[in-house]
């Protein structure tokens, strides 16, 4: 499957079919976009809200969450922030999130199936992995919006006039649900 997509864009680069795509790293509506990396969301996402290459920094990852304060997510929006020009933030969760349920014991157990070994596991644990905290999902998409949503907003390194507001897109219309307003 690799090697198709690497002709394919040796194709897209000869026809020089990236032109339609050249943009600055500045993003036009000083948005950026926190969602989750579900592949329902890679076209419908932009479609539903209008927003073409360019537009906004979108920032993704298994379900559009912050789980660390000094992680890569944070990381991504203060350099957005600071760097590119954004002023607000988007957290955009969607319904039928396979992150939904999810656990650390579970994961673990996927883990063993595949391969890793038990004494990978154990040695990841005693440098102070925490599987349970790191590995687990959400019950409530609402809920996991609404706490990233006050996470963002009481970050000490992110500016108070920056606006952050939560939703829920349907993973199947693209509607958007407001849950939670902008500063």
């Amino acid at each position: 499957m690799i090697d198709e997509m690497l002709k394919y864009n040796k194709r897209f680069v000869e026809e020089k079919q990236y032109e339609q795509y050249k943009t600055s790293k500045y993003p036009d509506k000083r948005i950026a976009i926190l969602s989750c990396m579900d592949t329902r969301l890679t076209e419908l996402l932009p479609a539903a809200l209008g927003i073409k290459n360019g537009d906004v920094k979108i920032i993704k990852n298994a379900g559009g969450v912050v789980t660390h304060p000094f992680g890569s997510v944070v990381r991504s929006l203060l350099v957005a922030i600071f760097e590119l020009g954004v002023n607000e933030i988007m957290v955009i969760g969607h319904t039928d999130c396979g992150v939904q349920h999810i656990n650390g014991e579970m994961m673990i157990e996927h883990m063993l199936n595949r391969g890793v070994s038990p004494e990978s596991i154990e040695i990841m644990k005693y440098c102070g992995i925490d599987f349970e905290k790191w590995l687990s999902g959400f019950d409530n998409v609402e809920t996991s919006v609404y706490e990233t949503v006050r996470f963002l907003k009481e970050h000490p390194l992110i500016p108070k006039d920056v606006g952050i507001a939560g939703y829920v897109m349907d993973s199947v219309t693209g509607e958007l649900m407001e849950l939670e307003k902008s500063i």
